[in-house]
């Protein structure tokens, strides 16, 4: 096995396109180890709504990323005190799906440092029937990945915080995520350490059984890859949040001039139809608003761009263009 070390990297969108780019340019049949530590971050599985998954007020206030990964399943946060491990090997008969194979290291470790940690279902880790990994896997025709975190010290409530959508109503298509009840690892843990001493002591009992432990540099040309993804994938709008399957959302709120209602039909990531209603009182006709918005990009920017002619408070009577463009969205 070789382990290459992301140097310390905490910015998602470059961790990801790390395990990306080692998993389609790394001229090697052996099984590669990848650790990496994130920022505050959501994580979407591939075929996840992003918007059913986020609370994006808090997501935005607190600063967190939101990325989209390769692999299926549901969103995950993470934060400085969550270790994800990446397992890269041959995609051959046997390995995909097969979880238990690539936790069987992780949770030998996790016992021996005296956390009562087993495989529960398919691709779940529990310690004392609370979740501390959840797991997905990815394949190319030739190589996979089998990849999880590691719940150590991480802010918990932010978890429930950052994942907790506060839309009305929304219908989204797209895999939902399933809340467990979660852990951290700390907590079954006498000996004090931080995240990145955890991470060693994860490291050393995976290489245990080997003379050393085999380790490959990135050179230049592989982050120049690496960047290359970023830019084209992991760092753009249109793979996190414009992926998404197609949605419907009732937005309602009362403001201190009057209620407002906005049904919004998002098809391809663009706002398919919108229909504004309410008992406010004010000038002209709310139609120039849904109009200059049909066909436009569902984000902020977008949506900002394209009614940055109108005078939206004249429309409802007191209403700010910033606070009506955090209304839609």
């Amino acid at each position: 096995m070789i382990f290459v070390d992301n140097e310390k990297v905490t910015d998602p969108h470059i961790n990801l396109a790390i395990e990306e780019y080692l998993l389609r340019n790394l001229n090697t049949q052996e099984d590669v180890l990848l650790f990496y530590i994130n920022e505050p971050s959501i994580i979407i599985g591939r075929s996840q709504n992003t918007l059913a998954e986020i609370n994006h007020a808090y997501v935005k206030e607190h600063g967190i990323h939101v990325v989209r990964r390769l692999s299926g399943g549901g969103a995950v946060y993470h934060d400085l005190g969550n270790l994800n491990f990446s397992f890269i090997s041959n995609n051959e008969a046997g390995n995909f799906r097969n979880f238990q194979k690539f936790t069987a290291p992780v949770i030998h470790v996790l016992n021996e440092m005296g956390v009562p940690a087993e495989l529960n279902g398919r691709n779940d880790i529990l310690a004392d029937g609370k979740k501390i990994s959840g797991n997905a896997q990815y394949s190319t025709q030739k190589r996979m990945f089998s990849h999880g975190t590691l719940l150590f010290n991480s802010e918990l409530s932010q978890v429930a915080a950052a994942l907790n959508v506060k839309m009305n109503k929304i219908e989204a298509k797209g895999i939902k995520s399933v809340r467990s009840r979660v852990a951290n690892i700390s907590e079954h843990i006498a000996e004090p350490m931080d995240t990145l001493q955890f991470r060693e002591k994860v490291l050393k009992g995976i290489f245990k059984d080997e003379p050393e432990i085999t380790q490959y540099h990135l050179t230049e040309e592989d982050w120049q890859g690496i960047r290359k993804l970023v830019d084209e994938r992991y760092g753009d709008w249109d793979w996190n949040f414009g992926r998404s399957p197609d949605f419907n959302i009732l937005k309602s709120n009362r403001f201190a001039f009057g209620e407002v209602e906005a049904h919004i039909d998002v098809q391809r990531s663009k706002i398919n139809a919108i229909k504004i209603y309410g008992d406010f009182l004010g000038q002209g006709e709310i139609s120039d608003i849904e109009e200059a918005l049909k066909g436009v990009q569902y984000k902020p920017e977008a949506m900002a761009e394209a009614i940055k002619d109108l005078d939206i408070s004249s429309y409802f009577g007191g209403m700010r263009k910033e606070e009506f463009l955090d209304f839609l969205f």
